[in-house]
């Protein structure tokens, strides 16, 4: 089947999908795409079925990344579905650890910018209410955590 990573943010609009397409266009550069699948989800409901951010899938596009995908909110279920689930902040984080009531599954769930290598970042900052600068900020910090994600992966996990 394969190791499985889910993404998760507040709405699945940003942060998330880019992660999920960043992390895609790796795999695929390192011919793992047989070996590692990759999806997005956010805590909230407030953008279920749209496309990405229009202004992140163009600071995505400056680093030659297509933006797909349609939001969709996280469930219990991911939980069984992926090996690990990457929290873009604080927030989302509690948020899927509350959905864990019995505690079953903290393991598998994570801080994505634990893996950057190249920045300090705590967390992958909000870029929506923001200018076009927080969206590139965002993906420069997700491209560093991504790539520090593909090698802990292929390292331990593969």
């Amino acid at each position: 089947m394969g190791y499985k990573l889910l993404f998760v943010c507040l709405g699945n609009i940003c942060r998330s999908p880019s992660a999920e397409n960043i992390m895609n266009h790796l795999i695929e550069e390192a011919g793992l795409s047989d070996k590692i699948t990759c999806d997005s989800a956010g805590t909230s409901a407030y953008h279920i079925g749209s496309a990405p951010d229009r202004r992140m899938n163009v600071a995505a596009r400056e680093r030659g990344i297509e933006l797909v995908g349609r939001a969709r909110k996280f469930q219990p279920i991911d939980f069984e579905r992926f090996d690990l689930i990457l929290a873009m902040d604080r927030s989302n984080y509690q948020d899927i650890i509350y959905c864990d009531g019995e505690g079953k599954y903290q393991d598998k769930v994570k801080m994505m910018c634990s893996f950057a290598t190249n920045h300090n970042d705590t967390e992958v900052p909000d870029p929506y209410y923001g200018g076009e600068d927080g969206f590139k900020d965002v993906i420069d910090l997700l491209l560093d955590s991504c790539a520090g994600l593909l090698d802990y992966i292929v390292k331990d996990e593969l």
